[in-house]
């Protein structure tokens, strides 16, 4: 199956105060048509900028990145603007830059449509059918100041559906929730992807995203270091013999580009005292990376560990311990 989202060495580099900033490095991503992404990163790493050039918000300097088949990069200017109001849906953390404070929450959905031309009965219908999706239509007359901020993020989750796009992006949408309702939200996310067959990113800090999507892609340093994946086999099972969802098995995995650099993540490195060199040793089913002699201590074995834990995506102690295993 094509991705639906490919980008390819993708480069971002902003001019502040006659320096560059190079925010993306030759970033490489797939996402599979209505997958559940969650991407997360320390603040610079660049996520935001990725997440800005796939809503057609910003450009990248170099690099190619199609989504739906239409390049982002080559598009003109008007081809952008019509991509961002009808294929891109965004929910972002400031509620003020997801809805109209005066507007009630119905409104607010049906305003997007009205700038598009809907029909006013099928703007009824469809924003009854976004409101009552999100658990609010009985609140559909209430303004922002009427709503709790979860209340307000499921409104801003309606208009970002308002003209049924074919990608969801979410920028932080839980980070001025507290937990409870951040899970919510995020259960409100999988439920749109799954409901509306959405291609979903959410761009997040919050570490129990795990739970919520297909995929975690850790970016450090502009481009892609690590994926977390859901064992969907092991959880499907777990379910079918009546355990909770506490059951979910995760699989962490450095990602490798195409000129076969990886990211080994700063807790590894630190723990293991490597520095600018390693050595690499065939082994068996995979390949041993060791610190260089003289670059920090003895060298000596990272053992892999094929232990999985339960409750919680796995450590990258075990995960990641120096094994590329041949899968």
């Amino acid at each position: 199956m094509e991705p639906f989202i490919l980008c390819e060495n993708l480069v971002k580099i902003y001019k502040v105060s006659g320096l560059e900033v190079v925010a993306l490095q030759g970033l490489n991503l797939a996402v599979q048509p209505g997958e559940l992404l969650g991407i997360v990163g320390a603040s610079g790493s660049g996520k935001s900028t990725l997440l800005n050039i796939l809503g057609g918000l910003d450009r990248p300097s170099a690099g190619r990145v199609t989504v739906g088949g239409r390049d982002l990069l080559k598009a003109s200017a008007g081809a952008l603007d019509e991509y961002r109001s009808t294929e891109v849906g965004f929910v972002w953390q400031q509620t003020a830059r997801n809805l109209i404070p005066y507007l009630s929450a119905q409104a607010n959905i049906e305003l997007p449509m009205t700038i598009e031309g809907v029909r006013r009965r099928d703007k009824r219908a469809w924003s009854r059918e976004l409101l009552e999706t999100v658990g609010l239509w009985e609140h559909r007359k209430h303004r922002l100041a009427q709503l709790s901020g979860g209340q307000q993020q499921r409104v801003a989750i309606a208009v970002a559906l308002a003209n049924r796009p074919q990608m969801l992006l979410g920028d932080e949408p839980t980070g001025e929730v507290d937990s409870a309702t951040a899970q919510e939200i995020l259960g409100l996310f999988r439920q749109m992807n799954e409901r509306y067959g959405l291609t979903t990113i959410i761009v997040t800090h919050d570490p129990q995203v795990a739970r919520a999507v297909d995929r975690v892609v850790t970016i450090r340093d502009g481009s892609t270091s690590s994926e977390t994946v859901r064992r969907v086999a092991d959880v499907e099972a777990a379910l079918a013999q009546g355990a909770s969802e506490a059951g979910h098995v995760y699989e962490e995995y450095v990602v490798v580009d195409g000129a076969g650099r990886l990211q080994i993540p700063p807790d590894l490195r630190a723990e293991m005292e490597i520095g600018e060199r390693v050595t690499l040793e065939r082994a068996d089913g995979g390949i041993l990376i060791r610190p260089a002699a003289g670059a920090g201590p003895a060298a000596s074995a990272l053992a892999p560990d094929s232990e999985t834990e339960e409750d919680q995506a796995p450590s990258r102690r075990g995960r990641l311990a120096g094994w590329l295993k041949r899968k």
